[in-house]
């Protein structure tokens, strides 16, 4: 009854067809996984056949239906361990074991699902090959704050939203469908340093054919490559006359239509609770 309830696209965000998919492609690296695990923790050969000795008590299938769950709204642990009938450990540790295969899998390339982007380089190969034109922005959620007195507490304390944060790049293309999320750094790192400390400086000079659309925030990206990155026209003194205002405020507004598939990019993200206010450990994130 548990997993037909949670299995829902209601409950998991994807539909049961695409989750039997999912299933299907993280099954062979998890039992891989599992297998390795044990032969380090007995020391050598397994001595009896496979399938021998007990069963799990929450199988592979409903690990990754309560991983998605957890992910969809942030529950508790306990009370998805209420669900299945099990310990709250035992959904802590399917957590654990199931979320390191999902962010491996990368993100898919629109049209062509089974080509996955899993590092800035893939994208911007992508972006090459396919002519695609980048959306580039950077976004925060609220974390946990630090304990005090410990160092670099400071380090998430977000100067934009005045809150403990942690900060995310991400890239889309131009019709707002994630093509990559990383750097993920503290809340307190400027999104320009963000990126830099990815080596997108050194992949814009690899792929000089790549293009994209920024905001304010990577002005300077922008400015060490004016004819690969689009940022913002920079505002008019206050002495402009009412003509160059006016031109001002037509060419900022079309770069922000150009550029406004990232944040719907961004707000499709929001729809998984975590996303919006991280209530687990930091180092998680």
């Amino acid at each position: 009854m548990a997993r037909t309830a949670l299995s829902h696209r209601i409950c998991t965000g994807i539909f049961r067809n695409q989750l039997g998919k999912l299933i299907a492609e993280l099954a062979g690296p998890w039992m891989a996984r599992e297998a390795a695990r044990l032969d380090e923790r007995r020391g050598h050969d397994r001595l009896r056949a496979e399938g021998g000795g007990p069963d799990h008590i929450l199988v592979f299938t409903d690990r990754v239906i309560a991983t998605l769950v957890i992910l969809r709204f942030q529950l508790p642990h306990a009370a998805l361990a209420v669900f299945y009938g099990v310990d709250r450990s035992t959904v802590t540790r399917a957590v654990h074991e199931i979320r390191p295969l999902l962010a491996a899998r990368g993100f898919a390339v629109p049209g062509t699902p089974e080509l996955r982007l899993r590092t800035l380089a893939d994208v911007f190969a992508y972006a090459a090959a396919e002519g695609v034109e980048l959306r580039i922005d950077g976004t925060e959620v609220q974390v946990r704050r630090p304990r005090a007195n410990r160092p670099g507490r400071r380090a998430f304390v977000s100067g934009k939203r005045k809150q403990n944060t942690k900060k995310a790049t991400v890239i889309s293309d131009d019709a707002g469908r994630t093509l990559w999320t990383g750097a993920i750094r503290p809340g307190r790192m400027h999104d320009q340093t963000a990126l830099k400390t990815e080596g997108i400086w050194d992949l814009f000079e690899r792929y000089p054919e790549v293009k994209a659309q920024v905001d304010a925030g990577y002005r300077g990206l922008a400015k060490d490559f004016p004819h690969q990155v689009t940022a913002p026209p920079k505002k008019p003194g206050k002495n402009a006359d009412a003509d160059e205002t006016a031109a001002w405020e037509a060419a900022r507004k079309a770069q922000s239509s150009r550029r406004i598939p990232v944040e719907h990019a961004n707000a499709e993200h929001k729809q998984w609770r975590p996303l919006q206010r991280y209530i687990g450990r930091r180092e998680y994130y």
